[in-house]
């Protein structure tokens, strides 16, 4: 992540921030977007074909325009104090989640048998799954109005009208959904490091071991990330040791 970011710099320089927020906004709408697509096909399966494209679109409409209002409500209120750490350990909780492939199946999520039916299911499906990509989103943006709605606009159709090849490469490159978690957990350290109630408590540890805030922030978000990862292995690693343990049972 630190190479990409030194890559986007010199590439854009002023703007290397700004292209890089839209970046992780993009990456993060991509990757946490797969249990979304899951929902609106699960929903608008038992729909005639001639329905089905728009039971789709329509479901994915209304998702994203509530999407939209969620995602600017969070980014006014993340000044609030102590909301930008309860976000950062929520973004923290979201990727480990991922990793550990916690995602919707056919059992969870219900057909509909009418249009306007799987419309309402997928709407509210969509936004219930969808607090986990507004935090992440409003975080990765740092509150800037136009730049959230920038990277929706830009990532949703994206997501929309990929959801089957965003959902087969991520179970043909696991790799994905490991970097995926990986930018979350960047950012929940992001998140963190910027908590206006631990600015005295920052300016303190950066005192302490002689360095920099900026640098500082920089090993809370790579922090973050190598927290997800190692966390992720271990979950996993632990959860095959416990489904063995009961096989053999």
């Amino acid at each position: 992540m630190e190479q990409f970011s030194g890559w986007i710099t010199q590439m854009f320089g002023t703007d290397a921030v700004t292209v890089l927020a839209i970046f992780k906004i993009i990456g993060i709408n991509i990757v946490l977007s797969g249990d979304n697509a899951v929902v609106i096909a699960l929903a608008c399966r038992n729909l005639p074909p001639a329905q089905r494209n728009m039971g789709i679109l329509l479901g994915a409409g209304a998702a994203v325009v509530l999407r939209i209002i969620f995602t600017v409500l969070i980014a006014y209120v993340l000044d609030v104090p102590w909301l930008k750490l309860i976000g950062g350990l929520a973004l923290f909780w979201i990727a480990i989640k991922l990793v550990k492939g916690e995602e919707a199946d056919e059992d969870s999520v219900k057909a509909g048998n009418s249009l306007i039916e799987a419309v309402k299911i997928v709407a509210i499906a969509d936004v219930v799954m969808s607090l986990d990509n507004v935090l992440a989103i409003a975080a990765a943006a740092g509150g800037q109005m136009w730049l959230i709605i920038l990277g929706l606009i830009i990532s949703i159709p994206l997501v929309v009208f990929g959801a089957t090849l965003i959902l087969s490469l991520l179970n043909r490159f696991p790799i994905l959904v490991w970097a995926g978690a990986a930018l979350l957990g960047w950012v929940a350290g992001e998140l963190i490091a910027t908590e206006p109630a631990l600015k005295d408590y920052m300016e303190q540890l950066s005192k302490m071991i002689s360095i920099d805030m900026k640098t500082l922030a920089k090993m809370f978000e790579a922090a973050g990330a190598g927290i997800v990862v190692i966390g992720g292995l271990i979950l996993n690693k632990m959860g095959g040791y416990h489904g063995e343990e009961h096989a053999s049972k």
